[in-house]
């Protein structure tokens, strides 16, 4: 299942859970606030950085900090989810 690491402040996550749930794409939210390991595991795929949204499918993560459809599109088109 697609994961997608979060704060619940985040306008970035926002944008990027409202385009999965109107493409009806399930996902798993874990928010790195309330979670210090998935805090630690984001820090660790994005090179140091607290970098939200983190979207991991199969092990293979991106940040789409500075939320962008293409990247998102282009991210789910490569695991077959759009």
């Amino acid at each position: 299942m697609l994961q997608i690491y979060t704060t619940s402040w985040c306008g970035d996550c926002k944008a990027t859970k409202a385009v999965l749930g109107q493409r009806k794409i399930a996902y798993q939210e874990i928010d790195i606030e309330q979670d210090p390991q998935a805090a630690e595991y984001v820090m660790q795929v994005n090179g140091g950085r607290r970098s939200v949204p983190t979207l991991v499918y199969e092990g293979d993560a991106v940040s789409l900090s500075n939320f962008s459809r293409a990247k998102l599109d282009e991210y789910l088109r490569k695991h077959s989810l759009l």
